[in-house]
């Protein structure tokens, strides 16, 4: 068997978000994971939250089979098959005779390098599919007004929209408007390594 895709990146950042979901989650629950890429941060989270189910998620059909290696040869059986979503696409499950709700939306390192359009869809999708109680929770870079932007993240962003004119980092505020026009606040804002930040989303009350 073929060794799944890895990220350096992903391979850093997976304990200090652990430890940030430690701290806002429930004991057990079921997570939907949003464009889950090489499956290291479900491998990780499912392995240290076994009373978790975790649903990965991907738009891109060859990553399916990296996190369904990863997840085979980590011998996890809390973390469903792999399946393909594109955010944009809606409804997410329109197979299901029943929309499916979930404790848990994650979604990390998609913002930046997807279109607009994919966070909008994000919001209004986490909204339909967020239990009473439940959490989307983001990672990544953002830019905020009033504070001023690493040198990195600047020079990320204009490589980001030299590949892609759709792409860049997000400003903080405009995301929480497109998320408040679905009807999620942002509930909590956590400053994370290497000029990242883990933002927790709830539900209006």
């Amino acid at each position: 068997m073929a060794q799944p895709d890895f990220s350096p990146s992903a391979e850093r950042n997976k304990q200090p978000i652990l430890e940030v979901l430690l701290q806002c989650l429930p004991a057990q629950g079921t997570a939907l994971e949003i464009a889950s890429g090489t499956g290291q941060h479900v491998e990780w989270f499912a392995a240290q939250l076994p009373q978790w189910t975790w649903q990965p998620t991907e738009v891109h059909r060859g990553a399916l089979y990296n996190i369904e290696v990863r997840v085979a040869q980590a011998g996890l059986d809390n973390v469903l098959d792999a399946m393909q979503l594109d955010v944009r696409t809606e409804p997410w499950f329109a197979q299901a005779a029943a929309p499916p709700t979930f404790d848990l939306i994650f979604c990390a390192n998609m913002l930046h390098i997807a279109p607009w359009e994919a966070c909008t869809a994000l919001m209004r999708g986490a909204a339909q599919h967020l239990d009473a109680n439940g959490k989307l929770v983001t990672y990544g870079p953002y830019f905020e007004t009033g504070v001023p932007p690493s040198q990195g993240n600047v020079e990320f962003d204009q490589s980001l929209r030299e590949h892609d004119p759709s792409w860049g980092i997000r400003l903080r505020e405009d995301v929480e408007q497109v998320a408040a026009q679905a009807g999620l606040r942002l509930a909590a804002r956590h400053t994370m390594p290497s000029n990242n930040l883990l933002l927790v989303w709830a539900r209006e009350p």
